[in-house]
């Protein structure tokens, strides 16, 4: 029996990116990418390792973000297995968001 990563085509780093941009942080209901939460991307043989961050170090709902993320990247064909790591080094700046329209939903200019 063929391994599933050797019949199925790797995901592409702008398709795992725009699997990611479907998670929500709940408090604001705004995408993670959109926010810059999300500092890296890797994949490696059917494992991916997402390197992201949250608003805040004292976020209670860290573990739902990251549960959502492993979820939805698991949901693509070729994704084994998915390590979300949150860091906290470099903090998460307002102004690294991706996208003007979630900056001036958020009144940050």
């Amino acid at each position: 029996m063929a391994d599933e990563t050797t019949t199925t085509q790797a995901p592409t780093y702008e398709q795992l990116r725009e699997k990611l941009r479907e998670v929500k942080d709940p408090e604001i209901n705004m995408s993670i990418v959109d926010l810059g939460l999300v500092y890296d991307i890797q994949y490696d043989n059917g494992d991916v390792l997402v390197t992201m961050t949250l608003t805040s170090p004292g976020c209670p709902l860290g573990p739902i973000i990251r549960g959502e993320a492993y979820a939805k990247l698991r949901e693509l064909p070729g994704v084994k297995d998915v390590d979300v790591q949150i860091v906290w080094n470099p903090p998460w700046d307002p102004r690294t968001m991706a996208s003007e329209d979630v900056k001036m939903a958020l009144g940050i200019w």
